[in-house]
């Protein structure tokens, strides 16, 4: 039982973070790129200040799968970078933060290229 209210508790913070992004959309004259980039800013600044950590705890993949926990992710990458390295960590940090997760989605970008048939527009 306790699984499914993990799913349950997760898609309704992920659901939370799309109808924040659809509202900012439909009322505002912010593009998509501008939203996605405020996600990832807020992710990195909630981070960075230690109020994303217990959302992340509580929400699991709902809030660590959209952008936010993107930046959250850049920002613990530079927490511990600094911790270890003093300040060259700023720059390497997020690199190896989220290193794993962008080069899946590369791998898998590029099969699935390689697989389906591309349509010029």
């Amino acid at each position: 039982m306790q699984i499914l209210m993990d799913i349950i508790i997760a898609f309704a913070i992920g659901g939370a973070f799309c109808v924040v992004a659809q509202i900012l959309l439909d009322k505002t004259m912010l593009s998509p790129a501008r939203i996605l980039v405020g996600y990832v800013v807020a992710g990195v600044f909630l981070g960075a200040v230690g109020l994303y950590a217990p959302l992340a705890e509580f929400a699991g993949a709902g809030a660590t799968t959209p952008l936010t926990g993107f930046g959250y992710l850049i920002s613990k990458g530079v927490k511990k970078a600094v911790d270890e390295r003093g300040l060259i960590g700023v720059l390497s940090g997020p690199l190896t933060a989220a290193a794993v997760g962008t080069s899946a989605a590369l791998c898998f970008g590029y099969i699935a290229a390689l697989i389906s048939k591309g349509k010029p527009k």
